[in-house]
């Protein structure tokens, strides 16, 4: 089922970026995964897969991989489920790729959340973990869509990010995500909002955390059983 067709995305050696590596900077790339342990990443990444309950997923992609995480741990722990994970940074995905070597088995693909490559209704688990904040609000609006047209009907989207209901007295971490301007959009309901304007069912906070990267909350978001025609 994979398919391999790549969406427009810079080269390795092209210095320029149309997206924001994973690290911030292409040169702190072999620190990511040492800063990811440290800052608890892997445990949250456990949630997410126990909540999106892969086990009656036959097909799961992962957004915005990085370096393959997420779509390694899911695939360990799942095994009869197909993995893919796409991510626009050529680096990210060849030490992704590395990781998970050829008896793994997870397919790692070039390309934009906003313009996945995938048939319509390829997946039956669309999983996300730390990438939608950075999106601009039209490029959430065209992610969310695309996520909506290769999700099977009934297919769901789990998704772990900085939002929801953060307070100050949640502590440091928490009073500095409120100040961000990139992460504002995200608090209260604005996740939510976006997955229903978007055209997903059954839309809901599945749990939150606080943790060393702050408060973050899970959402579930489900494609419509019969969707609508225009």
């Amino acid at each position: 089922m994979r398919n391999t067709r790549r969406t427009r995305s810079e080269t390795v050696d092209d210095p320029r970026h149309s997206y924001l590596p994973g690290a911030g900077h292409d040169l702190l790339l072999p620190l990511y995964d040492s800063v990811q342990k440290w800052l608890g990443i892997p445990r949250l990444h456990q949630t997410l897969i126990d909540l999106a309950d892969l086990t009656g997923s036959a097909r799961t992609l992962e957004i915005g991989c990085g370096t393959g995480n997420l779509a390694i741990l899911a695939k360990r722990l799942h095994p009869a489920t197909e993995v893919v994970g796409i991510d626009p940074d050529p680096r990210a995905l060849a030490r992704a790729g590395r990781k998970a070597g050829p008896a793994l088995a997870v397919g790692f693909d070039q390309g934009y959340g906003q313009e996945l490559p995938y048939p319509d209704a390829s997946f039956d688990r669309v999983l996300s973990a730390f990438m939608f904040h950075h999106l601009d609000p039209e490029v959430k609006r065209r992610t969310l869509q695309e996520v909506l047209r290769v999700l099977e009907p009934g297919g769901g989207l789990h998704m772990v990010d900085f939002g929801g209901r953060v307070a100050a007295s949640d502590g440091r971490m928490a009073r500095l995500q409120l100040r961000s301007h990139r992460l504002r959009a995200n608090m209260g309901d604005g996740i939510p909002r976006l997955l229903r304007d978007a055209g997903f069912a059954d839309v809901a906070e599945s749990a939150h955390r606080t943790s060393r990267v702050g408060r973050v909350t899970y959402y579930r978001a489900l494609a419509p059983a019969v969707l609508s025609t225009p």
